[in-house]
């Protein structure tokens, strides 16, 4: 590991890494431009795009990465979508594809100072898919050059979405994906978990098994199951028994139910259903209702134009976040991509 010695961790020094509701300073974000994520579908996403950066500049400022021959027709439609642009802001920063969540910096907070800083992983496109992806590796060191925030660099494969913390010392992962050979085959269970810990700030680390049919990131858990608050989750459940969905996300419900809080006590799970399943050109998109954005004040739930249960899970989310306005945002283009509104995202806290 590139760790220099324990005591100079981003733990060890007071660092941790903020739950996603805690306050924003920014909303990062890399705009597309890669037509081979969206194959034969790529017309309607810039306007899709600038829409939820219109949407998010209501609230806290936007910051996209995005090369500079990109920028002017990017500003254009941001204008046009209704983005306040006095809050949005673009960086010269060129990338491989758009899904910031993953090759963006994963910030972290000290405790004492409020030092925020960047902790730098190594992005290898989910386990080599989609080369090249060095672009994208060089996003977090450039975006903490351009702010001036001290950078923590560690060897070890990570991808934003692969982890959820609930801003008081736990971690939410996947088997499938952390301890996949495509990763860092190198590496037991018990490192992985030290590196999480000594960059992160977190004290424990809970896996579920397996994620959703369709999900070439080998099991992110932003599309399965999200903590709503310290002690409760809310996660994706599929309620028809022949849909290859089922047993997996059963599987995880039961170890869900058997986890403990910190205070030896169940937490609370809001279920969520699953839209029902679609695709293209034979594969089954990864749709998933868990796929929601916290920003400051509001929440952006996907939608996938089915009526009923798109309704059903503003109200479920409305439920788990008091106080914040639930956006919901039109995600059946985006989806195509194999992602929405969290994997596109990576806040930066205040």
């Amino acid at each position: 590991m590139s760790q220099k010695s324990f005591k100079h961790t981003p733990a060890a020094l007071g660092f941790r890494m903020p739950a996603e509701w805690e306050p924003q300073a920014a909303l990062w974000l890399s705009w597309p431009h890669n037509l081979a994520t969206w194959p034969g579908q790529f017309r309607p996403i810039p306007g899709v795009f600038a829409g939820i950066v219109a949407q998010i500049s209501r609230f806290e400022p936007v910051r996209i990465n995005c090369a500079a021959a990109l920028q002017p027709r990017a500003k254009r439609r941001c204008e046009q979508a209704g983005a306040d642009m006095t809050r949005v802001t673009f960086y010269n920063h060129p990338t491989n594809d758009a899904w910031c969540r993953d090759h963006g910096p994963i910030f972290v907070k000290n405790a004492k100072s409020g030092e925020v800083a960047v902790t730098d992983w190594v992005h290898n496109a989910w386990g080599g898919k989609y080369p090249p992806f060095d672009l994208d590796n060089k996003i977090p060191p450039s975006i903490a050059a351009k702010l001036g925030l001290r950078r923590f660099e560690n060897d070890m494969v990570l991808e934003g979405g692969s982890i959820e913390v609930n801003g008081q010392g736990l971690l939410l992962t996947s088997e499938q994906c952390l301890l996949n050979k495509n990763r860092n085959p190198h590496l037991f269970r018990e490192e992985i978990e030290r590196n999480l810990q000594d960059y992160l700030g977190v004290t424990k680390v809970l896996w579920v098994g397996e994620g959703i049919v369709g999900d070439d990131t080998d099991g992110h858990i932003d599309d399965i199951t999200r903590f709503y608050k310290p002690d409760g989750f809310v996660t994706v459940v599929e309620s028809n028994r022949r849909d290859p969905n089922h047993k997996r996300l059963e599987e995880n419900l039961e170890r869900l139910k058997g986890f403990r809080t910190p205070a030896g006590k169940k937490f609370d799970l809001v279920k969520l259903p699953m839209p029902k399943p679609f695709g293209f050109r034979g594969q089954q998109v990864p749709a998933s209702y868990a796929n929601f954005l916290i920003i400051n004040g509001a929440v952006l739930v996907p939608q996938f134009r089915q009526k009923q249960r798109d309704a059903e899970v503003c109200e479920i989310l409305g439920g788990c976040f008091p106080g914040r306005e639930i956006i919901p945002v039109d995600c059946y283009h985006l989806i195509w991509g194999l992602g929405t509104l969290h994997c596109l995202s990576q806040q930066q806290p205040v």
